[in-house]
Order: structure tokens, then sequence, then C-alpha cells
């Protein structure tokens, strides 16, 4: 493979000035997830911490094998809702290495609202679950929770991805072969005590752990009988009584061993083979992201300026590089793994269309993981396009992609807009995993275009009454409209309603990427089948 040559000048001006701005962006960024993360000085952290329990990032902490990397998912999970009473949604999860197995592993947070769930909280548990379903990964419940957050019971609990969901893919995991392992160090009410009893094996910690269908509270009201919670569904009752749970720890740390015991006696499958190679670091410094990324999305970026600086060696081999300019297309190695990559270098025309389409024919015949770099503002429009055919393959595009059945990693370095957004794997078309940068913008497109299309249409509405819209109602309307896309279109807007899987500082995407390809190789991929390409 060729190294790509770099055309950027990192010490002029527009550089230095575009490396300024987005070090800005990053400093936000990192307040804002400390905010989530760092909550030491909270009471109920403090309560949390004086009855001797361990936080839940403590907790995945002591599970994961040492030295290695814990991936989370969607920290900033309804940030910005709930006037921030839900930090993280109010539960962790992730990507962690349990014993040499990559696993999924899912911690309620019982200092946010007791552990309970609104309908974000839903939509991280079961994202979790359907990555593991996805992967075939084993999976850890650390139950700490009071169930559904009854004041949004509306939102939580009738749907068909609401609570009852989680027990559902359960049920499916187990048929599948999906070992689940549930540890429960608090409170584990109503619903939720499915999760122990439909899971393989189950801890439980002494005067800590519960398990029941009703608490005390609802007992009594029931049957008017008084019962303390540790009578009813505590260690002790559980493990030598019902049977409900398997193991008895003495405290989280116990428990934590005995779940790591656990995995020592799961079955290490044949995984998917990819011919790697010697992991080799980027040659161009990828922190030099921070002055190419994209923070004015008006200004071009050349796509091959981050495939430089995320891919091993900053090697390519580039296909098709005279054909289609505005999308970039080759391979090159990510942390050792051979990738295929699929950018955008501008609009997406016909010819764009029909190159993305055959590379992508390319890596699912040879078995290539392949990552699409979003920053599109969509298919091009207009008479001259429309006659050619742009929807026609476009539609080639979008069938390879929805079919394409090698793991598929999306991460959105610049704008996601329109249909562009579908036809490079966006959140619809089921990527393993899907990251944005902190610069990041996705809505259906544009302000600047939704304004100038709503006051158009604004306009033709007051002409058929003979009427004008004055300049100060259509600076007004303007004005709201891109305000309107600004909030709504932000990274944060996106990661706090779980359309991504989470923001990622740019340049930790390399190993982010390896640590979903990894992950991709504990289940045998399928064979790829297209329906049928109107030709």
């Amino acid at each position: 493979m060729y190294r790509i040559k770099s055309q950027i000048d990192v010490k002029s001006e527009s550089f230095q000035a575009n490396k300024k701005a987005y070090q800005q962006l990053l400093e936000t960024f990192r307040e804002r997830t400390a905010s989530v993360i760092e909550r030491g000085k909270e009471k109920s952290v403090i309560k949390h911490k004086k009855r001797g329990k361990l936080l839940a990032r403590e907790r995945i902490d002591l599970l994961v094998d040492q030295n290695t990397p814990f991936l989370e998912l969607s920290t900033l999970g309804a940030y910005d809702k709930y006037e921030n009473q839900f930090p993280s949604a109010g539960i962790i999860t992730g990507i962690g290495v349990i014993q040499g197995k990559e696993s999924i592993i899912i911690a309620n947070d019982a200092t946010v609202k007791g552990g309970t769930y609104i309908k974000e909280t839903i939509r991280k548990h079961v994202r979790a679950q359907e990555i593991a379903m996805e992967n075939h990964l084993p999976c850890v419940y650390m139950v700490d929770s009071g169930g559904a957050f009854l004041p949004d019971q509306s939102h939580v609990f009738p749907d068909r991805f609401d609570f009852g969901r989680f027990f559902y893919n359960q049920a499916r995991m187990s048929a599948a072969g999906i070992p689940q392992i549930a540890i429960v160090m608090g409170s584990c009410t109503a619903g939720g005590a499915y999760v122990p009893a439909m899971s393989d094996e189950t801890i439980i910690v002494k005067e800590q752990g519960t398990i029941f269908i009703g608490g005390p509270p609802l007992v009594k009201a029931a049957t008017g009988e008084e019962v303390t919670a540790e009578e009813l569904g505590g260690a002790d009752v559980h493990t030598s009584i019902s049977g409900v749970a398997d193991h008895f720890a003495e405290d989280d740390r116990h428990a934590l061993s005995i779940c790591r015991h656990i995995f020592e006696t799961i079955e290490k499958k044949e995984k998917q083979k990819l011919d790697s190679v010697p992991v080799e670091e980027p040659f161009y410094d990828p922190k030099e992201l921070y002055g190419i990324a994209p923070v004015d999305l008006k200004k071009a970026v050349d796509a091959r300026e981050i495939i430089a600086r995320i891919v091993d060696g900053s090697r390519f081999q580039e296909f098709k590089a005279r054909y289609a300019p505005t999308i970039i297309t080759g391979f090159a190695h990510i942390m050792g793994f051979p990738v295929g990559i699929i950018a955008n270098n501008g609009v997406l025309f016909s010819e764009t269309a029909l190159k993305g389409a055959h590379f992508i024919e390319l890596c699912t015949s040879r078995k290539i993981p392949i990552i699409f770099l979003q920053n599109i503002t969509g298919f091009i429009v207009g008479k001259e396009y429309e006659r050619k055919g742009i929807a026609r393959d476009g539609a080639k595009l979008v069938h390879a992609v929805a079919n394409a059945n090698v793991p598929k990693f999306t991460v959105v370095i610049g704008g996601s807009f329109g249909a562009g957004n579908y036809a490079m794997a966006g959140r619809a078309y089921d990527p393993r995993l899907l990251f944005m940068w902190p610069n990041a913008k996705i809505s259906v497109m544009g302000g600047e275009q939704a304004s100038d299309v709503l006051i158009q249409v604004k306009k033709d509405q007051l002409a058929l009454s003979g009427k004008e819209m004055p300049q100060k109602d259509i600076d007004q309307l303007k004005k709201s409209i891109l305000d309107k896309y600004e909030h709504e279109g932000s990274a944060y807007y996106s990661t706090a309603r779980m359309w991504d899987d989470g923001i990622i500082d740019p340049v930790d995407t390399r190993k982010v990427l390896a640590m979903g390809i990894a992950m991709s190789l504990s289940k045998k991929w399928e064979e790829t089948k297209y329906g049928i390409f109107r030709m």
C-alpha cells in the first residue's frame, strides 16, 4: 500500500485557526463528559459509598481484565434533558474484555434516581443487548435498580422496545447460546426481577442485593403482610431457599471475583478470521486532525487527510482514485486489522454511488469490514441529474450498504444530512457501531437549506392570496429555523437521544474502531446476498 502524501501545512494560519477552534470544541466535550462521570460530591454518591458499595464504573474496572480498555457507549445519554438529573441516562454500558473474551457490560447506576429507568435508560440497555446479539458477545448485568421511573411510566412500559424488551432479548440471547451473567448488587424489583431469573448464572450480594416481584410496600398493600426486603428477597433467601440466585457474595468485590471465575468456564468459540498484520502507528500525527476536522462545514476537507491520520502507517490503497472523486474508497489497516474505507469528499453523484456500490461488493466478497467516514450534504439535485437517473443509481448504493453482511462501522466526522446519511450507513442501516466527533452535525438538511425551503414555501402560500412576505418576517423566520437546526443538529442532541453510540475524540478514532472490529470477530459473518438492482 502507498503512503498518503499529505498536502496540509500544519504551520499555516488556516490550520492553526481550525486547531484553535477545534480545541475549544474539545474543551466543551471534555467538560460535559466530566460532568456526568465526576460526581463524587453529590449526596447520592456519598450515601452510596457509605453503604460500602462501589460505583458503577468502579465495578466495571474491577470486572474487566487489567490493562485492557473499556469502550463506554453513550456516555452523554439523556444529556441536557430532565434538567440533567439523569447523568449517562442512569446506566453504564459498553464493551470490555473479561478473561480474554470481549463482552457487553450493562451496569445500573443506583446513584441516579435509585437506578430507575427513563426512556433513554431503556434505549441504552436495549442497544447494548442488540450489540451483544449481533456480535454474539457474553453479557453481564450489574443490577442495582428500582425498576421503571414511575413518573415516566407511559414512555417506559408498553411499547415494543420498552422495558419488556429486556426479557424478550434475554430469552432470544439464551436460545442463541449467548452467555448471560447477572450480578445483583442492589435492588431488583418488579419486572426487573426477571433479569437475574433469566440469566444463565446469578450472583447476589449479602445484605445488599434483593430480588422480588413486589417489594415490601406492595406486599403490605396487597396482602397486609409486613416483611423486610431481606426477608422477602435477600441473598440468603434466594441462594438457600428459592434457588433464584446461584452464588452468595459477601460484597461487591467478592461478587465481581465470582463473575470472573464464571467466565473461566465460558466456552471460547472459534472467531471470524481476518488477515491481520503488525500494528503500525500513523505516519502523520493523529493530533493533526484537530487542525483538519471540519469546524465550518461549508469548507471542503480532503478525506484523504483524515484517513492518513487514522490508518496504520498512513498507508492507503485507493480504489478508482481518478473516477468519481467526490467519494474516496480504498483499503487500509487499522491497528493491524484490514478495512475498506468509504469517505465523503463532496456531494453524491450517480457515478459516486456506482463507485461506492462497486467497492462494497469488493469488501463483502473479500470478507473485509467497512468503515464509513461521513461528511455529506446528500445527493445532487436538479433536472439534469434526475434525467440521468440519480435516484436509480443512488438506490444501488443503498442496496449495497443495506445488504452488506460484513461489519460496518460509521463515524460522522463532519455533516450528515438527508439521504446521504442513509447511503453512508447511518443508524437506520445497522452499522455495528456509530460514533460522532464533537464538531459533527446531523439533520434532514442543513439549516441554511431548510430555511430557504421553508421561506420559499411561505412566500408561495402568500403569493396565492396576492400578498408578499415582509423582509422583517423573512429574517425572523430564517433566524428561528437556523437556531432550531443548530440546536437539534448538534452531536450532543443526537447522543442524548442515542441516535449514535457516543461522541469520541478524533484522536481516539482508530482505537475505537479497532475495538469494534475485534468485537465483531466473535461471530462468523454471514454471506452477503443482494436483491434486485435497477439496471
